[in-house]
């Protein structure tokens, strides 16, 4: 893969692997108090903000714990249509808190660590609205398969994303599950064998995220793929996205029979009639946002 990075090789991988040994700095009173993740949401868009820069904003298991009750929050609100996570600081997530991983914590707790995290990482595509990425700064470990695992990314021309488990012992094995559906095996493979980063270009370039701005254009950017999904109708959106997931695992055979039965029920939805009818009348359409049906 090309290598245009922001920073040198060594100095990326030495980062990256300063950002998987957190905690090595002690928090302050106030520090600790701050809540890990600070949701706030307007006019159908939720911002969620992982909100512990000192310590990389790790995923530990309290990171983990709150940035899935901000996402569940009325989850089924026809007033939320889009999820929107960034995070504090110059790094987006440094993965899992590797203080929680060491042998005093014991089995049982690592047990939980990852099936949180694997819960989390599942919830953000089995949620009816659109997740969308914005990153500026470093991802890596399980903060890239946060990032792999959101609908949509956009992104940085300095945000790099890295898989660097191996150099500390520790292979990225729950990365590889979300990185390895967004990019092509060899490419992940590379990346979780040699821990190196890949730059933002090559992240678009591999089809990790979706589009590569300007830092100063980040929020404007994001704000405007938000704003247009909440254009459009709520219970077409979520059945389309279900739709979506469903039918990747499937063989092709099987992805079409679920694809084109979900398009019929698409169509007995009200809002799905609506649509049609408004684009023969050339006006925009008026979404009631339910699951209702279409008087047949």
């Amino acid at each position: 893969m090309a290598r245009n990075l922001l920073y040198r090789a060594a100095d990326v991988v030495q980062l990256c692997r300063s950002t998987l040994l957190t905690g090595a700095r002690p928090l302050s009173t106030q520090t600790q108090m701050d809540p890990l993740t600070v949701r706030l949401q307007k006019n159908g868009i939720r911002n969620i903000t992982l909100n512990n820069p000192r310590k990389r904003n790790a995923l530990s298991l309290a990171m983990l714990d709150s940035l899935r009750e901000d996402i569940l929050a009325d989850i089924d609100s026809e007033d939320l249509r889009v999820i929107i996570i960034s995070a504090k600081g110059p790094v987006f997530s440094s993965g899992h808190d590797l203080k929680e991983l060491t042998s005093a914590q014991g089995r049982e707790y690592h047990n939980n660590v990852f099936q949180t995290c694997s819960e989390v990482m599942t919830l953000i595509q089995e949620i009816p609205v659109p997740v969308i990425a914005m990153v500026n700064g470093v991802a890596t470990a399980a903060g890239c398969q946060l990032v792999a695992s959101c609908d949509i990314a956009v992104v940085t021309e300095k945000s790099t994303f890295a898989t660097p488990g191996v150099n500390v012992g520790l292979f990225c094995s729950t990365p590889a599950v979300a990185i390895g559906r967004a990019v092509p095996q060899k490419v992940a493979m590379e990346m979780l064998f040699t821990g190196s980063p890949i730059s933002a270009q090559d992240a678009l370039l591999h089809g990790l995220v979706s589009k590569v701005v300007p830092e100063e254009r980040l929020e404007e950017v994001t704000m405007e793929m938000a704003r247009l999904v909440c254009q459009t109708s709520r219970p077409v959106v979520a059945l389309g996205k279900a739709t979506f997931y469903r039918q990747m695992a499937q063989g092709r055979e099987a992805a079409y029979a679920t694809a084109s039965r979900v398009m019929v029920d698409n169509l007995s939805l009200i809002d799905g009639q609506e649509g049609i009818r408004a684009f023969f009348e050339k006006r925009k359409p008026v979404w009631t946002n339910s699951m209702d049906k279409a008087h047949e």
